[in-house]
C-alpha cells in the first residue's frame, strides 16, 4: 500500500519538511502565556470555537469579542523582523502569505458583521506581558471574575506555576 495524502515537493529536503509538519497550530507557547494572562486576570473564555469564522484563538461570548494571537511568521506581521520570506521557493511563500493575510482580513470582516469586536495581537508582542494586559482590558473592560479564589491547602506546596491573583 503507497504513501496516502499529497506526494512530497521534490525540492525540499526531509527534514525542512519534518520540522515544518511539526509547528502547531494550537496550545503554542505564546498562546498558552496569553492564556495563562487572561485567567489570572480574571477573563473566562473559550478556545478555538470552530463556529466562528477563522476559529478565534479566544472568544468571549457574552461579550461578543474574539482575540486571535497570530504568529508573526505564519502571518506575515508587517515590519516585524521574524516576518521573512525563505530563501528557497520564494515565489511560492510570497504568496502563500498573501494568501495567509488576505484570508485572515477576511475572516475578521465576517465577524465584525456578525456583530463581533476584534483584536489581533502578535507573537512578538507577548513579550511585553505588563503592555498586553492593558490592550486587553481596554479591549474587553472590566474582567467578571476577580478575586482570589481560596486555596485548598492540599497539594498547594512545591507547585509549579501556582499563580494568586489579588486585586
Amino acid at each position: 500500500m503507497g504513501r496516502v495524502g499529497p506526494a512530497p515537493l521534490p525540492d525540499v529536503a526531509d527534514a525542512i519538511r519534518r520540522s515544518m509538519r511539526a509547528n502547531r497550530s494550537r496550545n503554542t507557547a505564546p498562546e498558552l502565556a496569553l492564556r495563562s494572562l487572561l485567567h489570572r486576570a480574571g477573563y473566562r473564555f473559550r478556545v478555538n470555537v470552530r463556529g466562528l469564522p477563522g476559529t478565534p484563538d479566544l472568544v468571549f461570548t457574552a461579550r461578543r469579542k474574539a482575540i486571535w494571537l497570530h504568529g508573526c511568521w505564519w502571518h506575515a506581521h508587517p515590519g516585524c523582523r521574524h516576518a521573512t520570506i525563505p530563501r528557497t521557493r520564494t515565489a511560492f511563500w510570497a504568496e502563500k502569505f498573501a494568501r495567509n493575510r488576505q484570508r485572515d482580513a477576511e475572516n475578521e470582516g465576517r465577524l465584525r458583521a456578525m456583530g463581533w469586536n476584534t483584536l489581533v495581537i502578535w507573537e512578538c508582542e507577548i513579550k511585553d506581558m505588563v503592555a498586553i494586559e492593558a490592550l486587553i482590558r481596554g479591549f474587553l473592560g472590566l474582567a467578571r471574575h476577580t478575586g482570589v479564589r481560596p486555596a485548598s491547602g492540599a497539594g498547594q506546596a512545591g507547585r509549579k506555576g501556582g499563580h494568586s491573583f489579588i486585586p
